[in-house]
């Protein structure tokens, strides 16, 4: 039997289930299998450039409809991820060298993807002195060199304990500085082990200090074990810190062996979620099942703007 509430569907006979079995996927939760042309050139145009995409990294749902568009999130600094986060598909080890010639690798991939926006993640690299800020503003300055008309977001790590690290980044003036809290404070101990979620607040809130005119974000995923309580909290939280876009969707596990999803959140509730963010003064709000930080992000970016002058006109 399956039970629908407060938004979310649950399921009674969980107490009955082993811990890790992983719950039926909803209906409204489709998503078309790649395949097309379009898929399979932005497919070779990434392994010529020797690229890591957090595309295929995190095994994300919109892959296919984001790589038939020619469009795909670069994960820079390797494939080997420092940390051990409960929801993430990246593989935790000791990381290789960094790569000189990546930078201009992604320059060279965005150009001949002919991005208008780009955006550049990485893993962890807790094992590096400034945990690679350096590395992000280099692949900054290639892509404005080879491409000064496309609008670059990043997706950063947390730079804990790494003093500095952020002034270089802002210095390096991406368009958007994105990062993630991805879950509310109460789950972290088991989600986000190596993380602090007040440390990453405090780090968005730097970013406005130091650039004001940059645009910044953040998301989370939901089907975690959060009450809808703690998720408003923490939009309070993001907009303390001036953050500008906040993104929301459905955790989905990659494996039984990575923390389950313990409900799934229905459209209606994402629409409720996305109505409360903006009452709250965020300029922009993406939240549905299928939600992901990059996911229609160029569009994103394009609202923001035009939702910043709207506001100071």
């Amino acid at each position: 039997m399956v039970t629908l509430l407060e938004g979310r569907i649950r399921h009674p006979e969980k107490a009955n289930r082993p811990e890790h079995e992983m719950l039926r996927k909803p209906d409204w939760i489709r998503v078309r299998a790649p395949g097309s042309p379009v898929y399979r050139e932005t497919q070779q145009i990434v392994r010529d450039n020797n690229l890591v995409t957090v595309c295929e990294e995190a095994g994300c749902p919109n892959i296919g409809e984001c790589w038939s568009k020619k469009h795909a999130t670069m994960m820079i600094m390797g494939e080997i991820c420092t940390r051990a986060c409960a929801f993430c598909n990246v593989a935790t080890g000791i990381p290789t060298p960094l790569d000189p010639n990546e930078p201009e690798n992604v320059a060279n991939a965005v150009e001949k993807l002919g991005l208008n926006h780009v955006v550049i993640t990485s893993v962890d690299r807790d094992d590096l002195p400034d945990g690679g800020a350096e590395h992000f503003a280099k692949v900054i300055r290639a892509i404005r060199a080879r491409t000064p008309k496309t609008t670059i977001e990043i997706l950063t790590p947390d730079f804990l304990r790494k003093e500095g690290a952020l002034e270089v980044v802002v210095a390096a003036k991406p368009d958007v500085f994105n990062h993630n809290l991805e879950t509310v404070p109460s789950k972290y101990l088991k989600v986000r082990p190596g993380a602090r979620y007040f440390h990453s607040i405090r780090l968005l809130q730097r970013v406005k200090e130091l650039d004001p005119t940059m645009f910044t974000k953040s998301g989370i995923m939901v089907g975690l074990g959060e009450e809808r309580n703690e998720v408003l909290q923490l939009m309070d939280d993001l907009r303390s810190a001036d953050v500008d876009f906040m993104t929301i969707g459905q955790y989905l596990a990659p494996s039984k062996k990575h923390h389950p999803v313990l409900s799934y959140v229905t459209p209606d509730e994402f629409k409720s979620y996305a109505t409360v963010a903006k009452t709250k003064g965020f300029l922009l709000v993406s939240a549905s099942p299928l939600t992901r930080s990059s996911h229609h992000a160029g569009e994103d970016f394009a609202e923001l703007r035009a939702a910043r002058l709207a506001r100071h006109a």
